[in-house]
């Protein structure tokens, strides 16, 4: 466990923050001083694990490697791609605990080298024949399209691909010091049709799934669903995946409850942000992803994948 001391000494001792917030929070702010990083500033006085803006914007800072800021360029800074999507301004530039910018760091160098993200999918998936053919971010078939679910949900990356005998996509929600809060978004009976043309939820369940900590992960499954049933539709087969650090257990222990309420779980999958990182390591993916395991996991973090690898 972190002491409050550690905490304190790094800036980041924050009230309210769980077990896993704090260690994350800490694990952001020695990035930050090793890289040399100017500290940003919350309610006026220094917060670890923020950087400094505007120049975190002007640096795109938080993000890892010369590709992946240039795909910030292009996905987050262009006017044109940029346009309906949501990317939380400074959030993402300076709040180094953002899933957004996790988000890039992970998968931005997967949209410039699609070979890589083919076989590091192929790979999750079990797969040989699969190919990746795009890499989005921040990506809705049709915001508010009553052919979907007619409101402004999207997936964080979605991974377009096809396999030997058919095409399909994992629609992905990435979490990483989240604790499953906020509010519900309003329902609509769209959602309602959608759910029950899947037939792949447990009716029991259905009230649940309205309420947190479910229904930002229903919504995600049903866009994904919607995707699939929609005629217009190229996809034969897709899936809602949750990406998480395995010690989230507040994100872990909602997908588990989630699980329970499907009666058919072909859509649906769970994995650990080491798991995807374990699975890049395995295909040979550059050093970036040791970079991205020490700072989102840690140097404990960093060994225990290296030697699960082993």
């Amino acid at each position: 466990m972190v002491s409050e001391e550690e905490l304190a000494q790094y800036d980041v001792l924050v009230a309210g923050d769980n077990e896993w917030q704090g260690e994350a929070r800490l694990l952001q702010a020695r990035w930050r001083e090793r890289h040399c990083l100017p500290v940003g500033l919350h309610g006026g006085r220094p917060l670890g694990s923020r950087l400094a803006m505007p120049f975190a914007k002007e640096a795109l800072a938080a993000f890892m490697t010369p590709t992946v800021q240039d795909v910030v360029v292009a996905e987050v800074l262009d006017a044109v791609k940029s346009a309906g999507k949501v990317f939380g301004d400074p959030r993402i530039f300076d709040n180094l605990l953002t899933s957004q910018a996790l988000c890039f760091n992970l998968f931005g160098e997967l949209q410039r080298d699609l070979g890589l993200a083919s076989r590091a999918v192929a790979r999750l998936l079990n797969d040989p024949t699969l190919e990746v053919t795009a890499v989005e971010f921040e990506y809705s078939p049709g915001r508010s399209d009553p052919r979907f679910t007619a409101d402004q949900s999207a997936f964080d990356v979605f991974i377009d691909y096809s396999s030997r005998d058919h095409r399909g996509f994992l629609g992905i929600e990435v979490k990483y010091a989240e604790t499953m809060g906020g509010k519900v978004a309003r329902h609509r009976g769209r959602y309602d049709e959608v759910a029950h043309a899947m037939g792949c939820f447990v009716p029991e369940s259905l009230a649940r799934l309205r309420q947190k900590p479910l229904e930002q992960f229903w919504r995600n499954h049903l866009l994904a669903g919607s995707l699939v049933l929609d005629p217009t539709s190229d996809f034969d087969v897709g899936t809602f995946v949750l990406l998480h650090p395995a010690k989230n257990l507040i994100v872990q222990r909602a997908a588990e409850l989630y699980s329970t309420c499907l009666s058919d779980k072909a859509m649906f999958m769970a994995w650990t942000l080491e798991s995807m990182l374990d699975a890049l390591a395995g295909v040979g993916a550059g050093p970036w992803v040791q970079a991205v395991t020490e700072r989102y996991l840690g140097h404990r973090g960093a060994r225990g994948y290296l030697e699960q690898r082993t």
